[in-house]
C-alpha cells in the first residue's frame, strides 16, 4: 500500500504518554503500533519496559517527556495528580496540545486548562484490551482547533468524538453513561438474585435480559424526543401503569429474601413523581424527579 505524504506526516507525530496504569499503557501500546515515535513516563519507570522494548522512550522526568511530543496525552489517578505532575512544567506545555484522559468532574476539566494554552479533556468509554480498536469510544471536548488538529492521531486510539468547546463537557457525558451502566447493571445482578432464589441460574437469565435491554434502548429513544420537547405524552404506558408493577416488584423480592432496596427506590422515584402532578404521562416524566422539580 502507498502512503501518501500526509499519512506519513501523520504517523509521524510525536506523542506522549504520562501515566502508566494499564489504561495508559494501552494508550501508549496503539499509539506505537500506529507508527507515531512515543515517550512514555511514569513515576514508577518499571511499568515501561514492555513499551520500551516496543520502541517507546522513557523519558527521564515529566518535563522531558513534555518537551518529546507535540501531543501530550495524560492518564493519573485523578486531576489533583495532573496538577502535581504537569503543574510545575507550564513552559514545557507552551506550544503543545496537552488530552486530559484522567477521570474527573467536569469543574476539574476546566480547572485544568490553566495548564496550557491548548488543552482538550477526555473520556475512555473502553476497557484496556480494547483500545485501538472502533469498539473503543473516546469523548472530547474543549478547544476545537486541537482537536481538529490531532484528530487522526487521537482516532488511533479508538472512535474519537467532539462534544464541544466547553471542556467539561466529555467528563458530563463520561458519569452519565456510567450512571446508565451502574443501573443497568444493578438491575441485572437484582433480577439475577430474584430468580436465584428459585434455582435459575444467572447463565440462563443473561439471554433474555440482554435481549430485554436491547429493547428498553427503544424506549430512550422515544423518551429522548420527550424530554426534548418537554412534554410527556404516555405513548406506550402511564406512570401508574408502571407503578402498579414495580410494586410486584418489590413484593416479589421481598417474599423471596432479597434486598428490597433498588426496587423500593424505583418505585418511591414513581410516587414522587405522583404527588407533584404527573398523572397520566410517559416514564419520561420521572426526569422532572431528577431535576428537583418534584
Amino acid at each position: 500500500m502507498n502512503e501518501t505524504p500526509h499519512t506519513t506526516e501523520l504517523r509521524s507525530e510525536p506523542v506522549t504518554v504520562i501515566g502508566l496504569g494499564l489504561m495508559g499503557q494501552a494508550l501508549a501500546a496503539a499509539f506505537l503500533a500506529a507508527g507515531h515515535p512515543t515517550t512514555v513516563w511514569n513515576r514508577s519507570s518499571g511499568k515501561a519496559a514492555e513499551l520500551v522494548a516496543a520502541g517507546a522512550v522513557l523519558a527521564p522526568s515529566p518535563d522531558a517527556a513534555v518537551r518529546a511530543g507535540s501531543l501530550v496525552v495524560v492518564c493519573l489517578s485523578d486531576a489533583a495528580a495532573v496538577h502535581d505532575v504537569l503543574g510545575p512544567h507550564r513552559d514545557a506545555l507552551a506550544g503543545r496540545t496537552l488530552v486530559n484522559l484522567t477521570s474527573g468532574t467536569s469543574e476539574e476539566a476546566r480547572e485544568l486548562t490553566a495548564l496550557t494554552t491548548s488543552y482538550l479533556d477526555g473520556a475512555i468509554m473502553a476497557v484496556p484490551e480494547v483500545i485501538g480498536r472502533p469498539e473503543a469510544f473516546l469523548l472530547f471536548s474543549g478547544e476545537r482547533e486541537a482537536f481538529d488538529r490531532h484528530r487522526e492521531a487521537l482516532q488511533r486510539l479508538g472512535t474519537a468524538t467532539y462534544f464541544g468547546e466547553d471542556p467539561g463537557l466529555a467528563s458530563l457525558y463520561d458519569v452519565a453513561l456510567l450512571g446508565l451502566m451502574w443501573g443497568t447493571l444493578n438491575a441485572f445482578l437484582h433480577g439475577a438474585a430474584l430468580l436465584g432464589s428459585a434455582k435459575v441460574d444467572a447463565s440462563a437469565f443473561a439471554p433474555f435480559a440482554t435481549r430485554w435491554v436491547g429493547s428498553v434502548t427503544e424506549f430512550i429513544t422515544a423518551y429522548a424526543g420527550q424530554i426534548d420537547r418537554g412534554a410527556y405524552p404516555p405513548e406506550d404506558a402511564t406512570v401508574e401503569t408502571h407503578l402498579a408493577t414495580m410494586k410486584y416488584l418489590v413484593r416479589e423480592s421481598a417474599a423471596a429474601g432479597i434486598d428490597t432496596d433498588w426496587p423500593a427506590r424505583i418505585q418511591a422515584l414513581a410516587e414522587r413523581a405522583l404527588a407533584a402532578g404527573h398523572e397520566g404521562t410517559s416514564y419520561a416524566s420521572l426526569i422532572e424527579v431528577f431535576r428537583g422539580r418534584a
